[in-house]
């Protein structure tokens, strides 16, 4: 479970985030949506452990990832934006890589990879140089890499970027197999789409704050809206930027 609770973060006079709250529960595909500098990515490098709150808190299953982010990292498998590829590395060595950059031991490796290759289904290339691949399958590849430690929590930032459909569709199936088996899902978008086909609840951050948290009808409803996209929009225009 991840548990966010009143994040603030600014780079100089700009408030990235003003006290963003949400919670992302264990077998749930929850989204964060936002327009562009909402602090969406913010939210995340936060989560990532990447960069530090200035105020409040974020944990990953009662890990604190300012306190303790060796600890937070071990319990999430991230997919951030435009991650690449080692090109002149096979798909297996790139998993094996990040398996040991999650600190799993050497003897655990090789069966732990294994499993993620039947997982997602990625045997017919496991063991080419990445360089070349196609989207789909550099996506699936950083899914493995994501995945390839057991973590409990799983953030995808804007995962099916330049996908095709049949790709896409794929992806959304693996997505709902992490659901199934238990894990947290906290997953960014911009397909409206996408979202109302995954996610179990949504969270909208606009101007730094979180604007709503509800499932896809809930909103619907809050909003008055039928069409989510306009429920969207009709939501992030409550959230007054401040002066």
């Amino acid at each position: 479970m991840i548990v966010v609770d009143k994040l603030h973060k600014s780079f100089g006079e700009v408030k990235a985030i003003q006290g963003v709250s949400f919670g992302a529960e264990d077998g749930k595909i929850t989204g964060l949506l936002g327009p562009n500098g909402a602090g969406k990515s913010t939210t995340l490098r936060i989560l990532y452990t990447v960069l530090r709150p200035d105020s409040g808190s974020a944990s990953i299953d009662g890990v604190d990832v300012r306190t303790d982010p060796v600890g937070a990292r071990s319990r999430i498998g991230t997919l951030p934006h435009g991650s690449g590829l080692y090109p002149h590395l096979t798909a297996r060595e790139n998993i094996a890589y990040y398996a040991r950059l999650y600190g799993m031991a050497n003897e655990d490796i090789g069966q732990a990879v294994e499993k993620v290759v039947e997982q997602l289904d990625i045997g017919a290339f496991v063991d080419r140089k990445t360089k070349g691949f196609s989207q789909g399958q550099r996506t699936k590849v950083s899914l493995a890499r994501a995945l390839v430690h057991g973590p409990q929590n799983v953030i995808l930032d804007e995962p099916s970027n330049g996908l095709d459909v049949m790709a896409t569709r794929a992806l959304r199936e693996l997505i709902r197999d992490l659901r199934g088996t238990g894990i947290c899902v906290l997953f960014s978008s911009h397909v409206m789409q996408e979202v109302a086909a995954l996610c179990d609840e949504i969270v909208i951050i606009s101007s730094g704050k979180v604007a709503v948290q509800d499932s896809p009808d809930g909103i619907r409803h809050a909003t008055g809206c039928d069409d989510l996209e306009e429920a969207f929009v009709k939501a992030i225009d409550l959230v007054e930027p401040d002066a």
